[in-house]
């Protein structure tokens, strides 16, 4: 029997929804909120309403019936730190959610609107592999500081769907390979999947590992502890320094990869040097995760918006060819995996798991 899914994806100025047949998707939109219209709420949560609105009118004007969906999905929020999966909106769910306990953003957003609207239909709510997923072993949590422990915040959901994307076209389980997966976006992740679970991974929301189009990546430490205290800086600067402004912004003033790639191909020395040390970092990264696996690595998966350019695959088998085979999934389909993740629930395929 066909499952009819809703699925809600929001951002900070946008409201993405799909709606599925199973995996067929019917029809999408990217629902744009005004800055001003935005700007009216004084938190995050107060959006709810209106969003709900613009989501429901969404489905009038496709002429979808809300009677007909079977469950709705939302993207996961800064929640606790949680194994990966799909998990129910539970009572605690909700309430973490709302709290923030993580932070405020509008991803929060998803599970409360798939939960609201679940409960007037009367159909299940969930949410699949939000950026908190924390599936570290105790030896990868360390850092060396005590009061610093690793964090894993990085993206889980496009890791682990072209991680069950490749085990399943090469006719595998997901948690019978060992997968280095790298996210390559405005944030770069570079993920060990040890059947099943990410057991390494970097966490992208403050920065760490390599740089990226928009993060300074890990960096001199001694140097950034004397810049944090030359007086030049507020704490506000110095992290917009590592998370916003750094990486390619920090040196080309861009973060637009293929404005990169191509200031690099046309001959610019500087937009080669960061093209070149780009890759390398990445490279590097992805080497201490094969370390991690102890060299038994059944695949190594590229994806991301980066990995549209042919130049990305090239320079990264030259790389890391000698590990493992390399696949290449381009972009990242986020509605696709929130909805198939609700199906695999709804199918009886694996148990929600309880928040």
């Amino acid at each position: 029997m066909s499952m009819k899914v809703l699925v809600i994806n929001p951002g900070s100025t946008s409201t993405k929804v799909g709606v599925f047949e199973d995996e067929t998707l019917l029809f999408e939109e990217t629902l744009r909120h005004p800055t001003e219209e935005i700007a009216k709420y004084a938190t995050i949560i107060d959006q709810k309403d209106f969003r709900k609105e613009i989501i429901l009118d969404f489905l009038a004007e496709k002429h979808c019936d809300p009677k007909s969906l079977d469950v709705i999905v939302g993207r996961g929020g800064l929640l606790k730190p949680i194994p990966g999966g799909t998990y129910a909106v539970s009572d605690a769910l909700l309430a973490d959610l709302k709290a923030g306990v993580q932070g405020q953003h509008a991803s929060n957003l998803g599970g409360i609107l798939a939960r609201e609207i679940g409960d007037k239909l009367g159909v299940p709510s969930f949410i699949v592999d939000p950026v908190v997923v924390d599936e570290l072993t105790d030896k990868a949590r360390l850092s060396g500081m005590p009061e610093l422990p690793r964090r894993s915040i990085f993206h889980a959901l496009n890791q682990k769907a072209v991680a069950r994307r490749f085990a399943k076209e090469s006719g595998k389980k997901y948690d019978e390979l060992n997968l280095i997966v790298i996210h390559m976006g405005g944030g770069v992740s570079v993920g060990a999947h040890d059947h099943g679970h990410v057991v390494d991974v970097n966490n992208i929301l403050d920065g760490e590992g390599c740089f990226s189009p928009e993060r300074s990546g890990t960096v001199p430490v001694g140097d950034l502890i004397r810049m944090c205290f030359s007086g030049k800086y507020t704490q506000q600067e110095i992290y917009k320094k590592v998370c916003g402004n750094g990486g390619f912004n920090g040196y080309l003033h861009t973060n637009d990869a293929r404005t990169v790639g191509e200031r690099a191909a046309a001959g610019d020395e500087l937009a080669k040097q960061v093209w070149d040390a780009f890759f390398y970092q990445i490279a590097k990264d992805a080497g201490a995760m094969a370390a991690v696996l102890h060299g038994k690595v059944d695949q190594i998966i590229l994806t991301g918006g980066i990995a549209y350019n042919p130049y990305t695959a090239e320079v990264l088998k030259d790389y890391l060819g000698w590990i493992a085979p390399i696949t290449v999934y381009p972009g990242e389909d986020e509605l696709l995996a929130l909805c198939q993740g609700a199906l695999r629930v709804m199918h009886g395929e694996e148990k929600a798991k309880e928040y």
